[in-house]
């Protein structure tokens, strides 16, 4: 499947929900969380889900509980904790975790982080039953106190300002439905789309898990889907999500990790942590909607067991989201290039084998990867064309005009040179390391002139050239 045909595809499917379509402001009708217990992410179908790969013994279940009969050092223990009494009724897991989170709790604000107050909401919405009166005192403290505490900056404290706001639904009405409103409006709307709107805000894929933890809290609670708020964005998002990967694997102890795109990896290497969350934010992306054509192509990105997280940090997310009873499209059909027109970033690679070549132009750096090795480019400098198969990119520092590479369509038989059906191809065209937000002159070969504009990455975007075809292209001045 082409990109093209693969956009056509994707454009009429009927599994897409129509209001995705177009951006809806209205926001949710309420901001009251009416929902019964447990409220976060653990609907009854997921639940359901969860204890059945319990009673099956499944791949992720047995190593969830061989960590756990190890003594294993869970760097999250508390939510970690807390997931196993949902899933296996421990108690004895339950009030490990209810002890974690008072112990926390009492803490001294310098010490407490956001990931602490998030794994606090997790442990007093699912382990309610098990806790005190003076537990919930001491809990219920610190997640108010992290409700009132000023304005949301960021996706991940908005996270958790929603989890928190949500657990004290019923204990402190107010408290809670202000606290949801702020972060919708304050945050939400605000800050955080109109970030994305204007090209400011990146989510780069290891930053995704937080803003996944949201919608599902949103919709599960408030009866609202965020991605309303702008869709066409949010429907985008998963391919590019799955672009945005160096080819070749990375060999971890415990497991294979897909490597997501890094603008410090020439600093610390391969960041497993960072492909942790990565994965989680696929596994929770599916989780969200699983019958989008994006999301079934991000399953099938997903399903290999190779990459299955098996660590301390990983294993509590692969149990929480995975769905392996879910089918998938083979991510063979994704497209090679994923073009954020929105937030000005590119991501093509040659092929979906690990050796691939690929490119990722991204949070105003460029980075080639060849070889196993990942090497960072001025775009602002001269470099050679890059022809990655489906995508040519172009370097507007090395010149005003250039030729789009020749290639032939493959014939029936599968022999270019036996005739009979054999032919020019056509070639997406990228041309970067322009000035941001500017009209351009562009004059191809069989298309005449015409303007185009750089998006605020500095990149065009020529679709559909005739391979061969000489391309002009100059600054309009007037």
């Amino acid at each position: 499947m082409t990109r093209r045909e693969w956009l056509g595809v994707a454009a009429v499917a009927a599994a897409w929900p129509a209001t995705a379509q177009t951006d809806v402001q209205a926001g949710p009708e309420t901001f009251k969380a009416y929902t019964d217990a447990p409220r976060l992410f653990l609907s009854a179908a997921r639940l359901r889900l969860l204890r059945r790969e319990r009673d099956r013994r499944s791949l992720r279940w047995e190593q969830f509980q061989t960590l756990w009969g190890a003594d294993a050092q869970f760097p999250e223990f508390g939510w970690t904790a807390a997931l196993r009494y949902q899933v296996a009724g421990e108690e004895s897991a339950g009030r490990q975790a209810v002890t974690w989170a008072t112990g926390k709790a009492g803490m001294a604000d310098a010490a407490i982080s956001d990931g602490f107050v998030r794994q606090m909401a997790l442990i007093a919405d699912w382990c309610a039953p098990l806790m005190s009166a003076e537990d919930k005192r001491v809990v219920f403290a610190r997640l108010e106190k992290a409700v009132t505490g000023g304005a949301v900056t960021g996706i991940a404290e908005a996270r958790t300002k929603t989890l928190a706001a949500i657990v004290l639904s019923e204990t402190r009405p107010e408290v809670s439905e202000k606290a949801l409103r702020e972060v919708y409006e304050g945050f939400w709307t605000a800050r955080f789309i109109g970030g994305l709107r204007d090209g400011k805000l990146h989510v780069a894929n290891a930053d995704a898990y937080p803003m996944l933890e949201l919608m599902h809290a949103f919709r599960d609670n408030l009866n609202f889907d965020l991605r309303e708020t702008f869709g066409k964005w949010f429907k985008d998002y998963p391919l590019i999500h799955i672009l945005a990967h160096y080819p070749e694997p990375f060999p971890a102890a415990e497991n294979e990790y897909r490597i997501p795109a890094d603008a410090e990896i020439d600093k610390r290497g391969p960041d497993v942590t960072k492909a942790t969350l990565s994965r989680a934010a696929e596994l929770a992306m599916v989780a969200f909607d699983a019958n989008a054509p994006e999301t079934q192509l991000l399953q099938g990105f997903l399903m290999n067991d190779r990459f299955l997280m098996r660590g301390v940090l990983g294993i509590a997310y692969e149990m929480m989201w995975a769905n392996p009873y879910q089918p998938g499209l083979s991510y063979y059909h994704v497209p090679l290039v994923a073009h954020d027109a929105v937030g000005g970033e590119l991501f093509v690679r040659s092929a979906w084998e690990d050796d691939a070549a690929w490119l990722g132009f991204f949070g105003g750096q460029l980075q080639l990867f060849a070889n196993g090795e990942v090497a960072r480019v001025d775009p602002a400098a001269a470099h050679e064309p890059m022809d990655l198969g489906e995508a040519a990119v172009f370097f507007a520092h090395l010149a005003t005009r250039f030729k789009v590479p020749e290639r032939k369509v493959a014939s029936p038989t599968g022999d270019d040179d036996a005739g009979g059906g054999g032919g020019d191809a056509m070639a997406d065209v990228f041309i970067i390391g322009l000035e941001p937000g500017r009209r351009y002159h562009v004059e191809a070969d069989g298309e005449g002139m015409f303007e185009a504009s750089s998006d605020v990455g500095g990149i065009i975007y020529l679709p559909g050239l005739p391979a061969g075809a000489e391309v002009r292209f100059g600054l309009v001045t007037a």
